[in-house]
């Protein structure tokens, strides 16, 4: 099978496939006698994770043969990549803004699937001045990590503004439900964050904002954000049921693009704090229907390890193509 697949690509287990409704992916319809038991680790909070919880909930991990145990992980990423290279748990979901640097490392861990694009913002405040990407030169950018996805992603997109991220700006760091706290303070002039945050910010303070950009603009519109990996020992001994666990994530994450309100139900009970229809739209801002695999996604972390080298995330000594090629791996190929 071509490396290169798609989400409507032929997508084969070692029993009997049919396909998905609407087009979707060639799913397993065949159950295995004994379900592989996986541990998956993710973020309970994050909405546009939705793809875990229905895949859970609707059966996709269990059509695909797994029966998976969902840990809800809030530490660190490095944390998180260790507890998957030491076998804690089987296989994330993360951002891959956050991912690369601690890959570099050495963590045994394979970017093996995708799940969708979008979830980051950088809104300026209007009183601020801050109304655009140029006018942020001189500003300060509030971020709830200073090792944040927003941070690092928006780093490269001032870069190709003309804007040098550790020059030209100054991160601060806030825990992010009082990020919109210091802007009206001034110790702020912009957020930078991910959403549901920085959606709940805007309706709190109507008026206040103005989005800059997201990881959706411009030429990143096209490109992933939360992507899958497995620890290495697992990939290197069953290749077979992380190729099972990738198709679930897949076929979950069409879902999600197909059926948002159906998804935002799913998701509410693991954050009561954002009613249904603010969950609905929110799901409708993000690219589930974009999820690579295959030789897709190694060119898609080729593609951001060049980027975030060229900012000084990555080491100016790493090169991308074989970087790529090192942390990826295509169960399905």
């Amino acid at each position: 099978m071509n490396a290169s697949l798609s989400r409507r690509s032929v997508l084969r287990t070692g029993a009997a496939a049919a396909v998905v409704a609407s087009g979707g992916l060639i799913a397993s319809q065949a159950f295995s006698q004994q379900a592989r038991k996986l541990t998956f680790a993710w973020n309970a909070a994050a909405f546009c994770l939705s793809p875990v919880v229905v895949a859970q909930e609707r059966g996709y991990f269990e059509r695909n043969g797994l029966q998976v145990d969902l840990i809800n992980y809030t530490g660190s990423t490095d944390q998180l990549l260790e507890s998957l290279a030491t076998a804690k748990a089987d296989a994330a979901v993360g951002m891959i803004h956050r991912w690369l640097k601690p890959l570099e490392s050495g963590f045994d861990v394979k970017i093996v699937g995708s799940s969708h694009g979008g979830c980051v913002r950088l809104v300026g405040a209007k009183d601020a001045g801050a109304t655009s990407l140029a006018s942020l030169k001189g500003k300060i950018i509030g971020v709830s990590d200073i090792a944040s996805p927003g941070k690092n992603f928006f780093s490269i997109l001032l870069a190709k503004n003309g804007i040098d991220a550790d020059r030209d700006v100054t991160w601060r760091q806030y825990p992010a439900d009082l990020l919109d706290i210091a802007v009206k303070k001034g110790e702020i002039h912009a957020i930078a964050d991910g959403d549901p945050n920085v959606y709940l910010i805007e309706r709190r303070n109507q008026g206040t904002f103005v989005e800059l950009a997201s990881n959706l603009s411009g030429e990143y519109k096209d490109k992933v954000c939360c992507i899958v990996g497995a620890r290495g020992e697992l990939v290197r001994k069953d290749k077979a049921t992380v190729a099972s666990l990738v198709r679930a994530i897949a076929q979950a994450s069409d879902y999600v693009a197909e059926n948002p309100n159906e998804s935002a139900k799913l998701f509410a009970k693991y954050s009561p704090k954002v009613p249904v229809e603010d969950l609905r739209a929110l799901l409708g801002t993000l690219t589930h229907n974009h999820h690579p695999l295959g030789r897709k996604l190694r060119d898609e972390v080729e593609f951001y390890a060049r980027d975030f080298r060229g900012v000084g995330v990555l080491k100016k000594t790493t090169d991308p193509v074989r970087f790529a090629e090192h942390v990826s791996f295509d169960p399905l190929a």
